[in-house]
């Protein structure tokens, strides 16, 4: 009986890890947005598509904000 116990506390440790892990990429890689990724992954990370959605952003590069150059006026 201890043995399943440990076993599916292992599963559950596991299942957990894989399933916050664009949160977890996303706070490594210190993404400007990552409580949005956090809550993307959280509510919608159960569907596939929503943790796919979540990985995909997590991973992809920061666009630098471009300046707008003013005009005179």
């Amino acid at each position: 009986m201890k043995f399943i116990r440990v076993a599916l506390a292992v599963l559950l440790s596991i299942f957990t890890v894989g399933y916050l892990l664009p949160t977890t990429i996303a706070i490594i890689r210190k993404r400007t947005n990552t409580m949005a990724i956090f809550v993307l992954n959280l509510f919608l990370g159960w569907t596939l598509i929503g943790w796919v959605v979540a990985l995909v952003w997590s991973v992809a590069t920061d666009e630098p904000k471009q300046a707008t150059p003013k005009t005179p006026n």
